[in-house]
């Protein structure tokens, strides 16, 4: 009876540490897939990135950059290609945060400035340290900040990697036919 006790207790305590940090559930035209995100390494980006969800944002953009064995970026076009009007500022670069652009790893995209992200994320396809930050310096070392990881799905996030792209207008690697986010469900703020 002791032994079943410690199992049901370590399983109890392996759920709530699931849920300990804010959690969102992304479904995809090609499946569902959980992120964990991390506020005490990125809080500004977590905070904005939690807002942007809350207010739909997120559905109906689509992951208009795949490149099997990089990433996969999305967030901020719609079917069309049409960037989508943000709803917030952009984000003081947080990738100081000692956090690493890994397989499985959410990090905010952005343009040559290193303060520019707004919306668009991309997740790494596998270890990707050259986004990492080096110095603070050279805009070209800030990096690009990691602010939560996939924690259920990574076979969806596997499976869009593996769509066939091609381009469209001035945009490569675009999916021949759209990786649609259709919702974006906030499971835990906390």
């Amino acid at each position: 009876m002791l032994k079943k006790i410690s199992v049901l207790a370590a399983g109890l305590l392996a759920s709530v540490a699931v849920w300990a940090a804010p959690t969102v559930e992304m479904t995809t035209n090609l499946g569902k897939f959980t992120l964990e995100l991390f506020p005490d390494k990125a809080p500004k980006t977590v905070e904005f990135f939690l807002y942007n969800a809350k207010h739909g944002f997120y559905e109906a953009t689509i992951f208009h950059r795949v490149i099997d064995g990089f990433m996969i970026q999305g967030g901020g076009f719609t079917k069309a290609m049409e960037e989508k009007k943000t709803l917030t500022p952009a984000i003081q670069n947080e990738s100081t945060n000692g956090l690493a652009n890994e397989r499985g790893t959410v990090a905010m995209a952005r343009t040559q400035d290193p303060h520019s992200a707004r919306v668009q994320f991309f997740i790494n396809l596998k270890d990707n340290s050259f986004l990492n930050h080096r110095t603070s310096a050279d805009p070209r070392g800030w990096g690009y900040t990691v602010f939560g990881k996939v924690v259920q799905g990574m076979d969806v996030v596997d499976k869009i990697a593996k769509v066939p792209t091609g381009s469209a207008g001035y945009y490569e690697n675009v999916p021949t036919t759209p990786v649609v986010i259709q919702n974006v469900k906030i499971i835990s703020e906390k």
